[in-house]
């Protein structure tokens, strides 16, 4: 296994956090979730902090207010925080943002941080979801809550200071699968113009049939194990059956085409590598504009595990980059 031999090593002491949330490298309990979700989040909104505070000086002047917006038909409302830089006045681009968490962990508190740093640095309103987690809301829950905020986003968008023909999209993990997947829904259903989406280590397979999702066995952190873990907590017994849509695995997805421009960022040594490369692919050979990048010896979330490694401050100057040429360049949204 190259997981050790590879492994940057400015990289390793980011590992033991994860161990801290319970990734051993064996599959996730589920029945011990609510341990695991307290202390997921505290560890996040610990590493988080630390990851964005040498970048984010000034996020105090950023205001922040929860709403609770219409969910999926039948189902509960949907919570959603909104961020605005407390000194920019008039209309402003847009950025919605999906949160990780293996589909069955995970909250908006986690990634209050990261939001008030976009915020801030690229001058813009950012809306944070609050997703229903499986397993007590299987798929199709999650991505529901997720376009039903988006949809929200869009429709508010005069109230809320946005300009509509500007909106972003991005997620982390399974923020980063439900992105993806929101894209899909929005262009399938007409729904809210995007600029791009920005794919952080996203999850997008639930069938776990690729080299890397092979190779990372048993390794501390988001394992094959732990992948497999949040795959059935949203799938149940379809996960990785032929009966699966492409709006719980986007990478089941066989259309790829009119879909905003793409960032994929993803680890050489974490279980997404290759199905993050595969989709890349594919979105190119649709005509999607797309840019991959795969970061030597980083293994899953590693820019928020060791935020001081070179390689996290090159992922988080990248990634911030993009956002600012998709958000501030003056060019037509896609439309769904």
């Amino acid at each position: 296994m190259a997981f050790q031999a590879n492994l940057d090593p400015e990289l390793a002491p980011g590992l033991e956090a994860f161990k801290a949330m319970g990734f051993t490298g064996e599959g996730v309990d589920l029945a011990n979730l609510p341990a695991m979700r307290a202390q997921m989040v505290a560890t996040l909104l610990a590493q988080v902090e630390e990851a964005v505070s040498s970048q984010a000086a000034g996020t105090e002047r950023v205001s922040t207010e929860d709403h609770r917006v219409p969910g999926p038909a039948g189902a509960p409302d949907v919570v959603v925080r909104v961020y605005r830089p407390a000194d920019r006045g008039g209309t402003l681009p847009g950025l919605y943002w999906i949160h990780g968490g293996g589909m069955f962990m995970g909250n908006i508190d986690q990634d209050d941080a990261t939001c008030r740093a976009f915020a801030e640095q690229l001058g813009c309103v950012v809306v944070s979801v609050e997703y229903r987690l499986a397993p007590e809301n299987p798929h199709p829950a999650p991505v529901e809550d997720c376009y039903a905020g988006l949809k929200w986003m869009a429709e508010q968008a005069i109230e809320l200071g946005v300009d509509r023909t500007r909106i972003a999209l991005a997620g982390a993990s399974a923020g980063g699968g439900l992105a993806a997947a929101t894209a899909l829904v929005a262009r399938d259903r007409g729904g809210p113009a995007l600029v791009c989406q920005v794919l952080i280590y996203p999850m997008l397979d639930d069938r776990n049939t690729t080299p890397s999702s092979r190779e990372f066995s048993g390794i501390p952190g988001w394992s094959r194990e732990a992948n497999l873990s949040g795959w059935s907590a949203l799938l149940g017994d379809k996960a990785g059956t032929a009966d699966v849509s492409p709006y719980a695995a986007p990478a089941r997805a066989t259309d790829l085409s009119n879909l905003p421009p793409t960032l994929i960022q993803v680890g050489e040594l974490e279980v997404f590598r290759d199905e993050s490369i595969d989709y890349a692919a594919r979105l190119l050979q649709a005509g999607v504009s797309t840019e991959l990048h795969v970061y030597p010896g980083a293994y899953h979330g590693w820019e928020l595990f060791a935020p001081n490694a070179a390689v996290s401050q090159r992922t988080i100057g990248e990634r911030m980059a993009a956002l600012e040429q998709f958000l501030h360049a003056r060019q037509p949204a896609v439309v769904g």
